[in-house]
């Protein structure tokens, strides 16, 4: 099972994943690019050693880069391993994906080949998945398109918590070497384009062939490119796209010609398109298709002279980031979310309660005023300063938090709070012990979708773990807390059927409030009690029914 902080590990994983993601399209050089793919494995997948083997002219790998051990940089840094040797290693072992994985048990064949390679001795693994030192994970980066063709490939090593990755690590250090891909691709295209650049800059007949150069570059180029006027009345109009962009945005050429970037960005990204410099600019947003519809991209700019001292134009490198913002938006969904159900875990429950608590109670805004008119009625000439607020013309205090407040759970005066459900479920223990774990995770799974029916939009049904659910029901007066623990309770008790036969479940509830000067571990204890409070008093009349 899952523990509680593991969520918190996948989500900063994932921050830390995403910033080395996006360090890898920062650089401005092939060599820097390398680099940046190297250091991001050790920065952000929690591996201590990290080489990139860069595909030559030739076909043969050479180390272009390391990270984690500058012994090991100086050792093998710039040496090469044939490519059969290297075809043979990724032939061998377990495929995890794209991932490929030879256990020190089969490894040991490869330690005279002539792959550079670099790895300590060390003492036999104790448990199952433990790393040896022999170990040899590698990750292959192909150029994108249909051929397949394999740019180079990553080794990692030492993963810093002492075991072989799980699928969630799998997948993360697949996605992060699909990227790598793309930047190298990227960092080879602007680095023949800068070449070319700086051919057009030379004399007229250097121009003229470096202007074809530049031609076949912006048309054939993998990805989205365009050249957009600079300055005057037209500026941003785009005056030139290629093929790539083209079929991207479902637009023709001809069409492309009347519209500016600008007229193209989603609305919500107009922001980030307008903070975007010209000159080394960079930001991720969606343009729209021809069909409505909008995808992610990353844009580049650079700002290119027609002459020497000609008009200049603003060339942008438009690369399609649809996939790995889709790929994102699930690892953040799944660090977020119970596997089992599809829930919002306890990490996220905790964070949409936070976001709702402040650590001032409801009523600190009056006493603040009594405070700063007992004050002013000392010495009106004292210029006056509450912390925690903003102060209006007249010196009345703003607060711009709406504060939680908690009705009287005795008596229901029409006060609407934010109410906290605490379900234990009952007898859950007896259908795992009877039935098997499988019957027992269909019962969940079943319980999580009545709750979640039987809830409003916008409230929150959460699995905290085991058999316990939170449900988050905003704007309820304490009847209608206990009502929506009676229709939850009544829905939860029918007969569930798994493989052919009904099984039961009790649950028990306990009604919480969230309240501003509250933490949440104090809210949700609070639910927890009241749950073990009526848990009790239902035990009791059930054994003097009895």
């Amino acid at each position: 099972m899952e523990t509680e902080s593991e969520p918190y590990v996948r989500l900063a994983t994932l921050r830390q994943l995403h910033k080395v993601v996006a360090d890898l399209n920062t650089a401005r050089s092939l060599a820097d690019t390398l680099q940046t793919v190297a250091d991001g494995i050790v920065a952000g997948l929690g591996y201590e050693l990290a080489c990139v083997n860069l595909v030559r002219p030739d076909g043969d790998l050479v180390v272009a880069a390391f990270a984690g051990s500058a012994a090991a940089e100086a050792l093998i840094t710039g040496r090469v391993g044939s490519r059969p040797s290297w075809e043979r290693r990724l032939s061998m072992g377990e495929a995890w994906g794209e991932l490929r994985f030879i256990p020190h048990t089969e490894g040991w064949v490869l330690i005279e080949d002539d792959v550079p390679q670099w790895h300590t001795e060390g003492p036999d693994p104790r448990f199952e998945d433990e790393w040896h030192p022999q170990d040899r994970l590698y990750a292959p980066m192909y150029a994108s398109g249909g051929g397949r063709e394999l740019l180079g490939v990553i080794s990692v090593d030492r993963p810093r918590n002492g075991r072989r990755p799980g699928p969630w690590g799998q997948e993360a250090l697949q996605m992060y070497a699909s990227q790598a891909a793309i930047a190298i691709s990227n960092a080879r295209l602007r680095a023949n384009m800068q070449r070319a650049l700086v051919r057009l800059e030379r004399e007229q007949q250097a121009l003229r062939a470096s202007e074809e150069s530049f031609r076949q570059a912006f048309e054939y180029a993998p990805s989205g490119m365009a050249i957009a006027e600079m300055g005057g009345d037209q500026h941003g109009r785009l005056l030139r796209t290629n093929d790539a962009l083209c079929r991207l945005l479902g637009r023709p050429a001809s069409a492309m010609r009347r519209y500016s970037f600008a007229d193209l960005v989603h609305p919500e990204d107009v922001g980030t398109l307008l903070r975007t410099s010209a000159e080394g600019g960079r930001a991720e947003l969606r343009l729209g298709r021809r069909d409505g519809s909008y995808i992610w991209v990353s844009l580049r700019n650079s700002v290119v002279a027609d002459t020497a001292d000609g008009p200049r134009f603003l060339l942008t490198h438009v690369e399609d980031i649809e996939d790995r913002k889709r790929h994102e938006l699930q690892l953040a969904h799944r660090a977020s979310h119970d596997a089992l159900t599809g829930l919002p875990n306890s990490a996220e429950l905790r964070a949409r309660l936070s976001s709702r608590l402040c650590e001032r109670p409801h009523g600190a805004r009056e006493a603040a005023i009594e405070a700063l008119d007992a004050a002013y009625d000392a010495d009106p000439d004292t210029i006056f300063h509450t912390e925690g607020f903003d102060f209006g013309p007249v010196g009345v205090p703003y607060d711009h938090h709406v504060h939680t407040i908690a009705p009287d759970s005795e008596i229901d005066d029409g006060t609407k709070g934010l109410a906290v459900l605490f379900c234990d479920l009952d007898g859950f223990k007896s259908i795992n012990d009877r039935f098997g774990h499988q019957t027992g995770d269909a019962v969940l799974v079943e319980v999580a979708r009545r709750l979640t029916t039987g809830v409003r939009e916008g409230d929150t049904v959460a699995r905290l773990g085991g058999d316990e659910f939170v449900v988050l029901a905003d704007g309820l007066g304490a009847a209608d807390a206990a009502d929506l623990a009676v229709r939850l309770r009544n829905a939860i008790i029918l007969p569930i059927r798994v493989d052919g036969r009904g099984v039961r479940v009790g649950a028990s509830f306990g009604i919480g409030w969230a309240s501003c000067g509250m933490s949440v571990d104090e809210v949700l204890q609070s639910a927890d009690q009241r749950m073990y409070v009526e848990k009790r008093s239902r035990a009791k009349v059930h054994r003097r029914a009895g």
